[in-house]
């Protein structure tokens, strides 16, 4: 059957144009051909000039996800693996690849898609419904390509369980895509051991974007009193211990996440050392600050307070509140580590809330070190719709005299 071409309007695909790849469903002036939901299409400009080839999906606002450049690539078994070893390529000479991502979507040209490796299981994550079909490919490729390096793969799971799959129109999955295994799967990370619940964790089972930042914050705390906001399973607090903090507490507000960080913590011998306690922070730390507790070192990895453009304003005042909260608690001379993983938070706009907190309350702020996700998340240049999102600051915070 002939390949549809979908025409975009004139003017439109500024985007596309300047590197990113998607087209929205506004942008398309008409559609050449019979096509369904989820099938390849060739993209042209108004004038018939070709743009590449993508999936397109008339259910999402992002209408055409591309997928090549090219008018004449044929996009097949071959053409997947080449994406697919083009990525494993680039984890090797960047990261330490015994836990990593190695797909990531649209930096890694297969939009939609996300495969994440624990040790010697993968875990997928498909939410865009033209790649989903293209997913078996991807998932048999990447475990010839491994295998090629000597590791063998020992389960895949799949955790297609958010919720923007059904703006694709599609049903949210989980479940396995191989013999079941037990899916607390352990890892090793920074020197520090999890185990990483791939069934039932945030996400797929465990954030390794902030890999090399909490490899950073190691060297802030031997001998240091920590406080870690937003635990989650442990991380940044278990990175401190390992480092040889004198005492490092914990707080998040799930009890799910909490145990597995107790869990972590005796797995590493750090359960004397490191504890943990089920708190919302936002309360936790101004009762913290009347108790007159100080730390040298306050970490805040908060959840994305904001999803949308929409919740911009609200989600500056949490930001706010939050790094204002966290410098009271930092002795003076002490160390703040503070970030968002939001996308819409631009780092501009990161940057001002952080210097309107620190104003907020008379401190200074000496900056340490700037960045963002780990290399296997990588920030493709001109097409970080998706890509570029994490911010990560580590400051010494010093009162003003």
């Amino acid at each position: 059957m002939e390949t549809a071409i979908v025409r975009i309007k004139k003017g439109a695909g500024r985007s596309l144009k300047a590197g990113g790849a998607w087209i929205y469903d506004n942008e398309i002036d008409q559609i050449l051909g019979s096509c369904q939901d989820g099938d390849l299409v060739k993209v042209e400009d108004f004038d018939g000039y070709p743009l590449g080839q993508g999936f397109l999906n008339r259910k999402s606002t992002i209408a055409i996800r591309m997928m090549t450049r090219k008018k004449d690539v044929t996009i097949d078994e071959a053409f997947i693996e080449m994406r697919v070893r083009n990525a494993w390529e680039y984890r090797k000479a960047t990261v330490d690849t015994s836990s990593c991502r190695i797909i990531f979507g649209e930096a890694d040209f297969l939009p939609g898609i996300v495969v994440d490796k624990f040790a010697d299981v993968l875990v997928v994550e498909s939410l865009a419904l033209g790649i989903d079909r293209f997913k078996p490919m991807i998932l048999t490729a990447l475990q010839k390509v491994l295998s090629e390096d000597g590791i063998a793969i020992r389960g895949i799971f799949e955790r297609s369980d958010a919720k923007v799959r059904l703006q694709e129109g599609m049903e949210r999955y989980k479940g396995f895509l191989s013999q079941p295994f037990d899916t607390k799967v352990e890892i090793v990370e920074n020197g520090v051991r999890y185990l990483v619940d791939v069934k039932d964790g945030q996400k797929t089972g465990f954030f390794l974007d902030q890999k090399y930042n909490r490899l950073a914050i190691q060297r802030l705390c031997p001998g240091k009193e920590v406080l870690d906001c937003f635990t989650h399973t442990g991380s940044f607090a278990l990175n401190a211990g390992i480092a040889g903090a004198a005492s490092v507490l914990g707080v998040d507000a799930s009890q799910l996440a909490i145990d597995q960080a107790r869990e972590n913590a005796a797995l590493n011998g750090l359960s004397q050392k490191v504890e943990f306690c089920c708190a919302d922070v936002f309360d936790l730390l101004p009762r913290l600050e009347a108790e007159g507790r100080r730390f040298d070192v306050v970490i805040l990895d908060p959840p994305a307070f904001t999803k949308s453009r929409s919740s911009i304003k609200s989600a500056v005042k949490g930001y706010r509140e939050i790094n204002l909260r966290g410098m009271k608690l930092v002795k003076d001379g002490g160390y703040l580590a503070t970030c968002s993983c939001s996308h819409f938070m631009d780092p501009q706009l990161f940057a001002k809330t952080i210097r309107e907190a620190a104003a907020g309350v008379h401190k200074r702020l000496r900056q340490v070190e700037y960045r963002t996700q780990a290399p296997d998340h990588p920030i493709l240049w001109s097409g970080d719709e998706a890509s570029y999102y994490l911010k990560f600051y580590i400051f010494q915070v010093v009162d003003e005299k």
